[in-house]
This record gives C-alpha cells, structure tokens and sequence, in this order.
C-alpha cells in the first residue's frame, strides 16, 4: 500500500500534487509570520503623531519603560484630565469610545503591539538606561497613527544591535551576547 502511494508520488500528477501541497505548507507559513507583523485593530485610532508633535514624551504615557519590562498604557483618567479640556476634541467622533468608557467607568481593551515571546524576558530599564531613545526600536512616531512595529523584532535584530552596542568592548560583548541576558 505505502509502495504504491510512492510510486504514484514519482508520476508527473503525484509530483504535481506534492508541489501544490508544499507550496499550500509554505504559503500558511509565511502568512502566519506575516500576521505577527500586523498592527492589530484598536479601540481608539490613536494618534502618536498628534501627541508627538505637540511635544508629549513618551515616557510621560509609558511610564513603565523607565521603571521595568513593560512601558505600560496611560490611564483613561489621565488621558480625559488632558483631552477634557480641550473643546475640540471634548466631542470629538475619534474621542467618543473614550468619553464613553470614562463615563461608564468600563476599561478600553488596548491590544499590545510590541511583543516578545515567553521565553525572552525583556526589560525597557536598561535600554533607556544605556541611552537609547524609543524610537531607535519602535519607529518614528511623528509618521505613524496607530502603533506598529516598524521592523521585524527577531532575535537577530536585537543581537545585531547589541554587538553595534559593544563596539570593541570585549567584556561588554560577551555580556550582550550571552543567551542569558535575554533568556531567563
């Protein structure tokens, strides 16, 4: 029975067959890791280049990032104190959901954008620590409306900077490098 399968594989339909399978394979693979990529659907199409522009830092809504691993979301209390006072956008159509969760005292549901997996334990301290400034890893704010990875968050992306960082700093180096800086 196996033989016969193997034997219909080596005809030119089988083989066809075999291509049209391993393309469908390779197809939901790179879609997969296409999706990763996607800035996911928000309650609210926030405008980081409005706020960035009027000069607010991020550190000012993602406290977070200065203190541990996750730069954190401003509250919707904070966000009304600012947007409360101004007229114009008090009522506006793209401020209604916050009005209304305010109001109700139901939380926005933000979905993360930047994420690493389980097994890679990242932390913003150090990074802002060493200087780095959040655009260096998440983009120009000033060009985007929602958030979204401007670049593909890959192990290799951040060796890549990490030995940059290093420079010919030996001992630095190999602290950078090491799998246990990240994987703990």
């Amino acid at each position: 029975m196996i033989q016969k399968f193997f034997n219909w594989l080596k005809q030119p339909l089988g083989l066809i067959a075999s291509g049209i399978v391993f393309l469908a394979l390779v197809s939901a693979v790179v879609y997969g890791i296409w999706r990763t990529q996607q800035a996911p659907e928000q309650p609210i199409q926030f405008p980081h280049k409005t706020h960035v522009n009027f000069g607010i830092q991020c550190l000012y809504c993602h406290p977070g990032a200065a203190r541990g691993p996750a730069a954190g979301i401003p509250s919707q209390a904070k966000c009304w104190a600012c947007h409360n006072q101004i007229v114009k956008t008090r009522d506006s159509a793209l401020l209604a959901p916050l009005k209304d969760a305010v109001l109700s005292g139901k939380s926005l549901e933000w979905v993360p954008v930047a994420i690493v997996p389980d097994f890679v334990h990242f932390n913003h301290r150090p990074h802002i620590a060493a200087g780095k400034n959040c655009e260096e890893c998440h983009g120009d704010m000033t060009k985007v409306t929602v958030a979204q990875n401007p670049q593909d968050m890959t192990m290799g992306w951040c060796l890549n900077c990490h030995i940059k960082n290093a420079g010919d700093d030996q001992e630095k180096l190999v602290k950078l490098t090491d799998c246990g800086t990240c994987h703990y």
